[in-house]
């Protein structure tokens, strides 16, 4: 089993700002890439004032030293501890990010206790997410976390396999596999997931839906919504009813050495075409400032009535139908320590990597 590091956050209500209102710090140790980095970080009157960051690399050249105070500039003057990796100090970089990340986590658990701290978010009221989009797209495909313990953090949901092995569907408790042929499958618990989002599902509003004629027409309809329930939470929705039509795609697994996502999909990726078909349509919106961890905006997978057919949907035209809204507003994240994830450039601007792979469609097989 891999080791986890686990981010909660107040996402919405703290419009990823800080809750700490005295002076705080914190010093963590992570292990780098033949290196051990350790970061203090100070907070005062919700702000990073310092952070002090070593390593005990006795043999780092001046480029790397130059590094550690680079990146540890970049976060007092972003005020975060996200921040974008030093050019050719990759590992170095990330084991910063990872030590910053955990202070500041401890500096928010110690604040929680304190006054001024703000009121914790109902049990099970989170998005749960399995790493980031961006290192899917590119290429990171190891499962993190099996679907047993992605059941544990959620009934609804959407998602992929290892291997990007066709795509995930989460519905009442029940995790199903479109797979490429476009059937589903049910997995087994020690299956692994690389990336996901599960919720514990729970209404908080409803939509009726009729004669909508494509995929920016749904997703103006669920803008609505969110516009005047809050764009800076997140909302997971469940689309009930009849489509007149919708596309889907699923893809065929993966083998090392993997490919970027959009890259594998030009060439393994296959789509299906549904007419008059009853089912649901999970669904996932991300606000705007999720653009370093996810996609913004709606994300929406499919699954027909009798547990049949589904996969990611490209396009969709919806005759009648329900959308059941969930409002959530905690935002819990795992990611894995292995090398090949933490030696990534997770910061590098992907966004059209994304585009590609969410909304590209194949020509179709004449032999399907």
């Amino acid at each position: 089993m891999k080791h986890l590091i686990r981010v909660l956050a107040m996402l919405c209500a703290m419009a990823l700002g800080f809750c700490v209102l005295a002076e705080e710090s914190a010093t963590v140790t992570v292990r780098g890439i033949g290196e051990n980095v350790t970061v203090t970080l100070v907070m005062e009157d919700g702000k990073i004032v310092s952070v002090e960051a070593t390593s005990d690399n006795t043999e780092a050249d001046e480029r790397g030293v130059e590094s550690l105070k680079l990146i540890a500039d970049a976060m007092i003057e972003k005020n975060s501890v996200i921040v974008d990796a030093v050019s050719g100090a990759t590992g170095t970089s990330n084991a910063v990010i990872a030590a910053a990340t955990e202070a500041w986590l401890q500096i928010q658990a110690e604040a929680a206790s304190g006054e001024g701290w703000m009121e914790e978010a109902p049990a099970g009221d989170a998005l749960y997410q399995v790493a980031l989009l961006q290192s899917l797209v590119q290429g990171y495909y190891d499962g993190i976390v099996t679907v047993g313990e992605l059941k544990l953090h959620g009934d609804t949901g959407i998602g992929t396999f290892e291997g990007v092995n066709g795509e995930m569907i989460v519905l009442d408790g029940t995790v199903y596999q479109a797979v490429a042929d476009g059937s589903i499958a049910v997995p087994s618990e020690e299956e692994t997931v690389p990336f996901s989002n599960v919720t514990f599902f729970d209404v908080d509003e409803t939509l009726a839906l009729g004669g909508i004629a494509d995929m920016a027409a749904l997703q103006a309809a669920m803008n609505g919504v969110v516009n005047e329930l809050g764009a800076n939470c997140f909302y997971m929705v469940k689309i009930e009813g009849t489509f007149d039509s919708i596309k889907v795609r699923s893809e065929y697994k993966q083998e090392k050495p993997y490919r970027a996502l959009d890259v594998a999909l030009a060439e393994d990726q296959t789509e299906f075409d549904y007419e008059d078909v009853r089912g649901t349509v999970v669904g996932l919106y991300c606000p705007d400032y999720m653009g370093g961890l996810n996609t913004p905006g709606w994300h929406f997978h499919f699954i027909n009535e009798d547990r049949t057919r589904g996969g990611h949907v490209l396009q969709i035209s919806v005759r009648e139908a329900e959308a059941a809204f969930d409002m959530t507003d905690g935002f819990e994240m795992a990611l894995s320590r292995e090398a090949a994830f933490q030696d990534m450039e997770l910061a590098r601007d992907v966004n059209e990597a994304i585009h590609r792979a969410e909304t590209a469609t194949v020509e179709a097989d004449p032999a399907q």
